[in-house]
């Protein structure tokens, strides 16, 4: 049976926005690991920087204590570093590998860059914004605008079906310093980063694999992605279209963003007195209370107690979740492991209950819903104005489809209508 290994899937090669391989060039002391340099380019793009205008859950909130995706993104990547350091030091125990390799380094280095990009595609109002453009795209105008300008159905499902995660790709891959061949990060980085590494289409999805769920890449960046997955040894799919299995490490972004969301949705609630506050208190301490050295504050009336709660539930949970990983390693790397690490760890009813809280009370919230709303009747008006301008080339558009272009970054003529509509 084939199945994934770790010296190459912590490929250092760099992937250029072409697909190529960019030349490996050690002209200067390195200052930094290659993947530390991953999480510093992250970290200093304009893409990222956007992310603090982006809400996590509550719209412009006056209480600055309250999560944005940029905060989010940061302690997703704090929290992925340490499953990663956790999980690469047990890989080196259990399969002897190379002793001249930090692996546990390499791994928290890996896990913490794609953390720190795991939000980067997505647009506005999170969820509720993808279905937005999605909504767009699928109405008789815009279908018969883009058949006419030539896309073909997979590149039709890319829009109708927008996905952020393939919108992050296209962006760490592509579109940052794109005359220069992108970001160039490193091929583990970019698997890692890859929730669902797979192209639009039906005929691919499957609700009961979690990494075949939804598209990962769009067509624009199907050769990239074959390089990177080629780079890093992802076993490919059975069946149609381009697929493969999941990068192991994804597996602890994911973990890590779901742990980051579930906890910190939560207090976030109590903070804003959204969540009745023994029951939010009750359903973190459940968690919190099977972590080492637990002994929470007396007085339960204070903040203190909601962070102490908050950082003891976090603390069980890497525990818990480097354990499930470490029980599934074989049919993780055999790519037959269809769930996710938080479905596998003994806190999981818990944190389901700890979900509910936050579904009722939070993401149900009239502030929330009335900001989500508003920013759905927005992008669909946005993008009935720029698409048809977009599909245009220079000589067809009108004054006004002129003016309307210029206000985004430049869309070169010489393109496909497909290319300049994903701009």
């Amino acid at each position: 049976m084939s199945v994934m290994r770790w010296s190459k899937l912590l490929s250092s090669r760099r992937i250029r926005s072409d697909g190529s391989v960019e030349p490996q060039i050690q002209d200067e002391p390195p200052l930094r690991t290659d993947f530390q340099r991953d999480a510093d380019r992250i970290l200093f793009s304009p893409a990222f920087r956007r992310l603090k205008d982006k809400t996590q859950v509550f719209p412009l909130p006056e209480n600055d204590l309250i999560h944005s995706r940029l905060t989010h993104s940061n302690e997703v990547a704090v929290i992925g570093r340490s499953l990663g350091f956790a999980v690469g030091r047990e890989i080196a125990a259990r399969h002897g590998e190379d002793p001249n390799r930090s692996w546990a380094q390499d791994c928290a280095d890996v896990v913490c860059a794609a953390c720190l990009s795991h939000d980067i595609g997505n647009p506005p109002f999170g969820h509720s914004g993808e279905d937005a453009i999605g909504r767009y795209f699928r109405g008789d105008g815009a279908q018969a605008l883009l058949r006419s300008a030539g896309l073909s159905e997979r590149q039709l499902l890319d829009l109708t079906r927008f996905e952020g995660n393939a919108q992050g790709f296209r962006i760490l891959t592509r579109l940052h310093d794109e005359p220069r061949f992108g970001m160039r990060l490193t091929a583990a980085t970019l698997a890692a980063f890859s929730k669902y590494p797979r192209e639009s289409g039906d005929d691919l999805a499957d609700p009961q694999v979690v990494f075949l769920k939804k598209p990962g890449f769009f067509q624009s960046e199907r050769t990239v992605f074959s390089t990177v997955a080629e780079e890093v040894g992802l076993l490919p799919g059975v069946g149609p279209g381009l697929r493969f299995a999941r990068h192991p490490l994804a597996y602890l972004v994911e973990a890590a963003d779901d742990i980051a969301y579930c906890i910190l949705d939560l207090e976030d609630g109590l903070r804003l007195q959204l969540v009745p506050r023994q029951k939010g208190l009750l359903a973190l301490r459940a968690v919190a209370e099977k972590a080492p050295h637990f002994a929470p504050p007396e007085d339960d009336e204070t903040n203190d107690v909601v962070e102490y709660l908050r950082a003891r539930a976090i603390k069980q949970l890497l525990i818990e979740t480097q354990q499930a990983f470490m029980d599934c390693e074989a049919s993780i790397l055999a790519g037959t492991f269809q769930k996710g690490l938080l479905d596998c760890v003994p806190s999981a009813q818990l944190l389901r209950s700890i979900r509910g809280l936050s579904e009722t009370y939070c993401y149900s919230s009239r502030a929330v819903l009335e900001i989500e709303l508003a920013g759905y009747r927005l992008l669909g008006e946005l993008l009935a104005e720029l698409v048809p301008a977009a599909v245009k080339t220079a000589s067809d558009r009108c004054q006004h489809e002129h003016k309307l272009l210029r206000l985004l970054p430049r869309i070169p003529d010489e393109t496909t209508a497909y290319d300049r509509v994903l701009r």
